[in-house]
């Protein structure tokens, strides 16, 4: 008798709140969870990546001159240390630390990319031949990428072609080759082969939103930064980003309540279960607005400007997003979904990422749980699935 192993698709997100893994398996054509894992410790991975940051530092040493040449030469020194041997061993030892901890068996993974690091854009071009193409599309990303293009990895994707009109709709995502040298070997280092790298809007729109072809707008409210993503026909099409999540909200906790760094994740948790059970004739939704007003209400003003945005693009006038999905560490903020939904007269809801992946149904209250947090890292391991 031969007994062949599944084979087992594994998805790892490095993010600023910490590690998280999943690995799956496919039975019978359906995503089995084989395991799962991750970390709570704050990373420096927006410092990492910091292509955008250090392009604009270049453009305005060659704008303005003497003095923002001492920016960009501060923080060429700042990114050469971001990329050093010690960071590499920083961040592998912590990937083949959860890796052990959650006992993954595959040899492999597809990883994140944080939005900070991705150029990304969505562009209208004419309907030509695949030689035309290229040549067209190196043009329009010299447009929006500030580094040569020499330096940066390119992937492009059709997603929609209008035979009519005879343009097409491409999208476009480019990397540095810093960038993926630098997560290359931190994956040697640590044992796992990098079969791809992926932007975190690719991974969940593809756990959260999966084929639905429904316009909807996805809120991933992270431990530093809370990006909006625009997703028409199954693509992130739009992307903004603010400088508010868990962070912001721990500090709000600490200065409130005077206590230490350390206590703030238990009593988040006491609180958010307190003001979630109804209670009569008190208005939580308003008070939670009152005491994290600081966190919220920028996440309403970009809402706002993310559907203006997304209106004024041509052919878009007509449309309006179905639907507004939370993910991320804080998606579970009390009220934060009915305060959005209240505002934009759409429905508003936290995603369940598990949604497409069996598993046993003991494990379904801790999964819920910790949903939020493992989106990316599910869409990740989704990828050779589909």
């Amino acid at each position: 008798m031969f007994f062949f192993k599944p084979k087992s698709f594994l998805g790892i997100d490095i993010g600023a709140g910490g590690i998280k893994l999943a690995e799956l398996r496919q039975e019978k054509k359906r995503p089995v969870l084989f395991t799962y894992g991750l970390t709570s410790q704050s990373q420096d991975v927006h410092q990492i990546s910091t292509a955008k940051e250090d392009a604009v530092s270049e453009l305005l040493k060659k704008k303005i001159g003497a003095e923002a040449g001492v920016a960009s030469a501060e923080a060429t020194a700042a990114k050469a240390e971001n990329f050093s041997e010690e960071k590499i061993k920083e961040y592998a030892a912590k990937i083949a630390a959860v890796c052990r901890a959650s006992r993954v068996v595959s040899k492999s993974a597809v990883v994140s990319l944080p939005v900070s690091s991705v150029f990304h854009a969505v562009v209208t071009l004419p309907l030509v031949k695949k030689e035309e193409l290229d040549r067209i599309l190196r043009a329009e990303i010299k447009k929006f990428v500030p580094i040569p293009l020499e330096e940066v990895a390119i992937e492009h994707e059709i997603i929609s072609a209008d035979e009519e009109q005879k343009i097409q709709r491409v999208l476009i995502n480019a990397v540095p080759h810093q960038l993926i040298s630098f997560y290359t070997r931190v994956f040697q280092k640590a044992g796992i082969a990098l079969s791809a790298l992926e932007p975190e809007s690719a991974a969940l729109t593809r756990s959260l939103v999966w084929r639905d072809q429904a316009v909807c707008m996805l809120i991933d409210i992270g431990a530093e930064r809370t990006n909006f993503f625009i997703v028409d026909s199954a693509y992130p099409v739009t992307h903004q980003t603010i400088d508010a999540g868990g962070v912001k909200i721990d500090k709000i906790l600490r200065n409130a309540l005077g206590i230490d760094e350390g206590g703030t994740e238990q009593i988040k948790r006491d609180l958010f279960d307190f003001v979630s059970q109804p209670r009569s004739g008190v208005n939580l939704s308003a008070k939670l607005l009152e005491m994290f007003g600081a966190v919220i209400e920028p996440i309403i003003k970009e809402v706002e400007v993310s559907f203006e945005l997304y209106l004024r693009q041509t052919g878009n006038e007509n449309k309006r997003p179905e639907k507004i999905i939370l993910t991320g560490g804080m998606a579970g903020l009390p009220y934060l979904a009915k305060i959005i939904a209240d505002k934009f007269k759409t429905k508003c809801y936290v995603g369940d990422p598990w949604a497409r992946v069996v598993h046993q149904d003991s494990l379904r209250p801790i999964l819920q749980d910790i949903g939020p947090r493992m989106s990316v890292a599910i869409g990740l391991a989704l990828r050779n699935m589909v």
